[in-house]
């Protein structure tokens, strides 16, 4: 085994602790997936669909995050998913899992670019836009700019943030449930109504099922983040074990709330308008005064958060590109603070520059790479599946216990193998909604789908190029990775 304690002073700063790393996965996965999103979840499959598709998504999330747990716990480095395919799989595996994974943050930072300038205009209708996108990019970039332990402080106030609101919202629920709150005690009226508590079928399931993935993306977060744990080996597992429970509550007790007060027939709630959150109706429904505005503010947090958690992700996975050789070399530079400047330059340059697309031809460019960068998500999980597969089988392979490792993921080989087939269902239907009984609309067929070709194509060009192979059990590199060591 390669040494996990080496204290060469060559790498990223070991200053995230426990404590920032939930509170990065959480920033990463609670924001308008939960606070919009949701609602329209409800209005699909009812609240009994809705819940059954989000807790079937939490399971698979969970097997995939003790996967990754086990991982990074062992062999805690920045480049995360990327090193991991490159080292357990193929070099070619890891090169098309890495850039993707880059570019689905960057692209990130421009949607949230975006989201910023229509929050800002509910108080601010008469300020151009663009001032607030370039104020929002310049807080991120400093944010990420003046050290990892700045970083992480921030994203964990920025989290805390949204914890706080959650909790308050899901006691402010169960308080009108009871009838404490509102004046009225509801009981389950609500999952009765109509074709409620499932509404559509087994279609409106698997819809909600696909934007459910999307919700939870951000859980992974955390591997990004090892390479920049002050105690990986114990942090990791716990921060991961306790940010799942906390998200899957979060969510699935929020949409419980929100189908026990909120009928799924309110047309409200399948819209995207802050002033129509589901969140803004119940705070309303108690009689919390300004909530519009309050819950305005949370989502504008949670955008910032997101943000700014994409582009720490994305910059260090540049950084790791860079020290394996599959990105420019001048992008693995570091400054004193041990931050990856010239790699956070460039993704903030791309994120600004597919921000710009938004504004011409109508949006189409913009679109088709917020597209392009969806399915790169899947696509990580699916990695993260293989190489926890692999690597298990490998490290038993060249003679080793078990239970010598860190930490162990449970239900191992069911559990990557189940994560794997339930993010490939993910990734096959996500446009099963372009069959129509008219036929198929190409359009949002290709839309859905082009980021598979991009990232085969980033694969096949790799592995064409480098002649790479699948690495044999015997032969899998298990050492951490030079360029990763850090102090202490």
């Amino acid at each position: 085994m390669g040494n996990q304690n080496n204290t060469k002073q060559t790498g990223l700063r070991r200053e995230l602790k426990a404590r920032h790393l939930g509170m990065i996965s959480l920033g990463g996965t609670i924001g308008t997936g939960l606070f919009l999103a949701s609602g329209g979840a409800i209005s699909s499959a009812g609240p009994g669909g809705a819940l059954l598709a989000y807790a079937l998504i939490g399971c698979m999330v969970f097997f995939l995050m003790t996967s990754l747990a086990e991982m990074a716990a062992f062999m805690p480095v920045s480049g995360s998913f990327s090193t991991y395919a490159t080292r357990f799989v193929d070099e070619s595996f890891g090169f098309a899992l890495g850039w993707n994974y880059w570019f689905n943050w960057a692209i990130t930072i421009a949607a949230e670019l975006v989201a910023v300038t229509l929050i800002m205009d509910f108080w601010f209708p008469d300020v151009p836009s663009w001032i607030w996108s370039a104020v929002s990019l310049l807080i991120m970039f400093l944010l990420n700019y003046i050290s990892v332990k700045g970083f992480g402080e921030s994203e964990y106030w920025f989290s805390l943030i949204k914890v706080v609101t959650v909790i308050i919202f899901i006691i402010v629920g169960i308080l009108m449930i009871i009838g404490i709150l509102g004046g009225e005690t509801r009981g389950f009226s609500n999952f009765t109504v109509g074709e409620a508590p499932f509404k559509g079928g087994f279609l409106a399931l698997l819809g909600v099922f696909m934007a459910a993935g999307f919700s939870f993306q951000g859980t992974e977060l955390l591997g990004a983040a090892a390479g920049e744990a002050d105690d990986p080996k114990n942090s990791i597992p716990k921060a991961i074990r306790s940010v799942f429970w906390r998200i899957l509550l979060f969510y699935i007790l929020a949409i419980f709330v929100i189908g026990m007060i909120i009928p799924y027939t309110t047309e409200s709630l399948a819209s995207d308008d802050v002033r129509l959150s589901p969140f803004t109706l119940v705070f309303e429904k108690a009689g919390i005064a300004f909530a519009a505005s309050v819950m305005n503010a949370v989502i504008l947090t949670a955008v910032l958060s997101a943000g700014n958690s994409g582009m720490y992700a994305s910059t260090r996975m540049l950084w790791n590109l860079a020290k394996e050789g599959k990105a420019p070399a001048f992008l693995g530079k570091l400054n004193k603070n041990g931050v990856p400047v010239n790699a956070l330059l460039a993704t903030a340059a791309v994120g600004c520059v597919a921000f710009l697309t938004s504004f011409f031809g109508n949006g189409i460019v913009y679109t088709w790479l917020l597209n392009v960068s969806g399915m790169a998500g899947f696509i990580v999980w699916v990695g993260i599946a293989v190489s926890h597969y692999r690597f298990r089988k490998a490290y038993v392979a060249q003679g080793n216990d078990i239970k010598d490792l860190p930490y162990t993921a449970k239900f191992y080989p069911a559990a990557p193998i189940l994560a794997f087939l339930l993010c490939v269902i993910v990734i096959i239907g996500q446009s099963f909604s372009s069959f129509t009984e008219d036929g198929v609309d190409w359009g949002s067929f290709i839309a859905s789908y082009i980021g598979i070709p991009v990232f085969l194509l980033c694969w096949i060009i790799f592995k064409a190029k480098r002649k790479t192979k699948v690495h044999k059990l015997e032969e899998v590199d298990l050492t951490t990775p030079e360029h990763e060591t850090a102090p202490e």
